[in-house]
């Protein structure tokens, strides 16, 4: 599924959930949870730590977290890429905790999943996530494979049908369309 595809069915169950759908706040949860899963496990995997287990753990700590926090949810940015800011969030957490983060996530990443709701860091993470919604749906996908869940060009590549060099090009291009949507922000006054 696309991630405009699942952006479509997800936003709504979510929003459905928020209103008070118990059914609806089911599927949000049946389906970012997978979504998360393979997100923590590869990045688990990547720290060296391939227990099913420990991903399980991060999941529940994750899906804990959106539903405790579901009232900080801005309806102009993609339910994913906030579930995907929480998610990356926990697992540093988890990480440091255990006495094994070693640098294994981009440090900007780290650095805006820490920041308090409201904070200049938590504004950041909402204007990357708007300039990432932005983009064309396959130039987002790869962004998401290749920068979000540390997946490889090449599978990215792949799952979009495109040639590993034009993955390349069009992630090139996404990020720079990306940083100059970000510069104009930075240079507007409130």
């Amino acid at each position: 599924m696309s991630l405009d595809d699942f952006e479509a069915v997800l936003h709504p169950a979510f929003m459905a959930g928020l209103e008070g759908d118990a059914a609806a706040y089911r599927r949000f949860l049946d389906l970012i949870g997978g979504r998360l899963r393979g997100f923590l496990r590869g990045h688990l995997a990547r720290a060296g730590l391939a227990s099913a287990e420990e991903a399980e753990d991060v999941l529940q700590e994750t899906l804990l977290a959106l539903h405790l926090s579901r009232h900080t949810y801005d309806p102009a940015v993609p339910v994913s890429a906030w579930a995907h800011a929480i998610a990356r969030y926990k697992l540093i957490d988890h990480l440091r905790r255990s006495g094994r983060h070693r640098g294994h996530l981009p440090i900007e990443d780290e650095a805006l999943s820490q920041a308090a709701p409201g904070s200049a860091a938590s504004d950041a993470r909402l204007d990357v996530a708007r300039a990432l919604a932005a983009l064309p749906e396959r130039t987002r996908t790869l962004i998401d494979r290749v920068k979000l869940q540390g997946g490889s060009l090449a599978e990215a590549a792949q799952a979009t049908g495109m040639t590993e060099n034009a993955a390349k090009v069009a992630l090139h291009r996404g990020l720079k369309a990306m940083a100059k949507v970000l510069s104009r922000r930075g240079t507007r006054t409130p």
